[in-house]
């Protein structure tokens, strides 16, 4: 199996082949970089504007707790 070396301030995107058509809000790609040492998930989406088509990028610490949710209370105040 090969081996994939991770260099510093380097990334790589892949497209989503997975990507569900009923949501516009789903990445077009996802990948990772490494910036100053530390992991991100990437993503990025196809967006059209004036001057054509560009790449949006968004990047999530790998270390990042998950958001978690309020706990659910169901009692109601009177």
């Amino acid at each position: 199996m090969p081996t994939t070396t991770k260099y510093d301030n380097s990334g790589i995107l892949f497209r989503n082949r997975d990507k569900d058509p009923a949501n516009s809000r789903d990445r077009d790609y996802s990948g990772e970089i490494t910036i100053a040492g530390r992991s991100y998930w990437l993503s990025g989406w196809v967006k059209e504007g004036q001057k054509g088509k560009f790449l949006t990028l968004s990047a999530k610490p790998k270390d990042q707790p998950a958001k978690s949710k309020p706990p659910f209370n169901d009692s109601i105040d009177f």
